[in-house]
C-alpha cells in the first residue's frame, strides 16, 4: 500500500484513505482503534465529505456522541481523549485522512 503524507503526517490525497491506510497511520501515533475510535473517524469523515468540509471541534464532537454514546454515563471531551490522546480533533482527523485543521484548542 502506497500513500504519500504531508510533514505533519496527514495524507497528501484524500482518495488515497481506506480502512488499512487509517490502522497504519493509528499504528504510527500509537493509537488502538476501537470501536469507538472508529465512531469517531467515521463521524469526522462523513462531517467533512458530506457537509462542506465541516471540521467539528471537540465542543461539537461531545454534543454528537453523547446523542450517539448511549452505553456511556457522561460523554465529555475526556471520553474522546481517551482514543485520541493528542487531541481527538487532530489525531482522529489526520488517521481519518483529513486535511490538517488550522484551528486552535478544541473548545
Amino acid at each position: 500500500m502506497s500513500y504519500e503524507v504531508t510533514g505533519n503526517g496527514y495524507l497528501v490525497n484524500l482518495e488515497d484513505w481506506n480502512e488499512e491506510v487509517a490502522k497504519e497511520l493509528a499504528a504510527k501515533e500509537n493509537i488502538t482503534l476501537t470501536e469507538k475510535a472508529w465512531d469517531i473517524i467515521n463521524y469526522l469523515r462523513d462531517e467533512y465529505f458530506n457537509n462542506n468540509g465541516n471540521q467539528p471541534n471537540e465542543r461539537n464532537m461531545v454534543k454528537h456522541f453523547k446523542e450517539v454514546w448511549t452505553d456511556l454515563d457522561t460523554v465529555d471531551a475526556k471520553s474522546l481523549y481517551v482514543h485520541f490522546p493528542m487531541g481527538p480533533a487532530k489525531q482522529a482527523g489526520k488517521i481519518a485522512g483529513l486535511p490538517e485543521t488550522k484551528r486552535k484548542g478544541g473548545y
